[in-house]
């Protein structure tokens, strides 16, 4: 019995049922790919959290940027490996069957599982309030009633937060329809809203005022990990490209690279946004502000192009949602393929070739998430689950690296072992920095998994069936 919690799929047999039956259509290229996880990663982490975070950090919020941006880095590589072995749907969740075995699998599939609800979630709720920010600008003004969760503004009444739900079943129904459709939309937005990234960086580099910058540290080297930790959730997202390997062209060759590239760019315009808005701003100021970065513009003077970021946030946050419910989706698939799930949940619609049951069950858990659950209790157990797959997926790496030393790597983790011995490093310690709170709901969920595995998946798995 101990032996079967552990029993694994071979990478060949992987592939073999991934081109077996119910196959998604083959669309996405590199260039899709790396839109994917731009789209994925630019969102409510720069345009809301950054303000948060700078409290914590003071001017060093670029540091704790690259720390947990090194973090993702290491990780990014071990991913790119696996990507490139395993071009099959399931991200991490896969590439544990293959190597760790089913159970440790399971969990790590019932982790992500959560991991994208939560962040889609949260997402939801951050693109709530840019929203009505923006109709309130036309005149037009929701029911108080339905303008947020409850309990999530302080002295105020509200039962049910309406756009965030709308939102995600907008995104539910795109993600139905297509993948090549949502790529289409996806990569539309991502050009707007880096272009309005760009704009902020060349209209504000001007009024940067360096003695905003001093003290640089001013909660020592205490404060910069506590922001990493904190903004990590800002990176969540670039592992959803690997979720996209059956919908790739070339994924030996297109996914690493989409991974790679994606989060070069994303951390190269945290690094420089950052550092903009912390010379524009002291950063006492951005405590309670839910816009930081168009309140920086704004304190210059601009807020013309303040306006301008507003949209961004929008269209930002909107190509988040379109990943995330995307690569929550194809996760669902895959281990309902492998008898994990009820098999129902891979059934692929014969005109659209998207897997629409399960695309519809995510999103409107997802909803009813955002509409019930405020923002602030969602992003740390985003995190919480992120970072335990990336450090899965860095053991996982070497061990494939000591059973199957001789597998054709047509991209390889450079510095093995060192390389993902840091990725899980960096990761168990921005873990340490997470809220207590945090590690109970993440233990509870992971209680809730085990249950599930042992009562219904360990016996309707595709491997007992052998």
């Amino acid at each position: 019995m101990a032996m079967s919690l552990f029993r694994t799929k071979s990478i060949e047999e992987l592939i073999r049922t991934a081109n077996e039956g119910r196959t998604l259509k083959k669309t996405l290229r590199t260039w899709d790919l790396t839109m994917l996880g731009i789209g994925a990663i630019i969102g409510t982490g720069i345009f809301v959290l950054t303000g948060e975070a700078a409290l914590t950090a003071g001017p060093a919020l670029v540091i704790s940027f690259l720390l947990s941006g090194v973090a993702c880095a290491f990780a990014a590589l071990c991913y790119a490996e696996f990507a490139s072995l395993v071009p099959v749907s399931g991200s991490v969740y896969t590439y544990s069957y293959a190597t760790l075995g089913e159970f440790i699998a399971w969990l790590i599939g019932w982790d992500m599982i959560l991991e994208y609800a939560l962040a889609t979630s949260a997402v939801s709720a951050g693109w709530s309030g840019y929203a009505q920010s923006l109709l309130k600008g036309f005149g037009v003004e929701i029911p108080t009633a339905f303008q947020a969760a409850p309990g999530a503004i302080s002295g105020v009444t509200t039962y049910f937060n309406l756009p965030a739900f709308l939102i995600v079943i907008a995104v539910t129904t795109l993600l139905s329809v297509g993948i090549k459709e949502s790529t289409r939309v996806n990569n539309i937005m991502v050009v707007i809203k880096v272009a309005v990234v760009l704009l902020f960086i060349a209209v504000g580099v001007s009024y940067v005022r360096p003695v905003n910058w001093q003290p640089f540290m001013p909660f020592g080297w205490k404060g910069v990990v506590e922001a990493a930790a904190l903004v990590f959730f800002a990176y969540i997202g670039f592992d959803a490209v690997a979720s996209a390997a059956e919908e790739a062209r070339d994924p030996r060759r297109d996914l690493p690279r989409g991974i790679i590239y994606s989060l070069l760019v994303c951390t190269l315009l945290y690094v420089v946004v950052s550092s903009v808005m912390t010379g524009i701003v002291e950063y006492p100021q951005f405590e309670g502000v839910a816009h930081p970065v168009s309140l920086a513009l704004q304190v210059a003077g601009q807020d013309w192009v303040a306006g301008f970021i507003d949209l961004g946030a929008i269209l930002g946050m909107t190509t988040v949602l379109i990943v995330m419910t995307y690569g929550q989706t194809r996760i669902f698939f895959a281990m309902s393929r492998d008898g994990l799930l009820p098999k129902m949940f891979s059934s692929v619609h014969p005109k659209f070739q998207t897997p629409v049951r399960s695309t519809w069950l995510v999103g409107i858990i997802s909803s009813l998430v955002g509409g019930f659950i405020p923002l602030g209790q969602l992003a740390e157990l985003a995190n919480i689950g992120t970072l335990s797959a990336f450090t899965l997926v860095s053991v996982a790496v070497l061990v494939l690296r000591k059973t199957q030393p001789d597998l054709p790597r047509v991209f390889s983790v450079p510095g093995v072992p060192y390389v993902p011995l840091l990725s899980i490093l960096f990761c168990l310690t921005l873990m340490t920095q997470l809220a207590a709170m945090t590690w109970y709901a993440f233990i509870i969920w992971i209680g809730i998994g085990l249950l599930v595995y042992f009562l219904y998946s360990r016996h309707h798995s595709v491997l007992h069936e052998k």
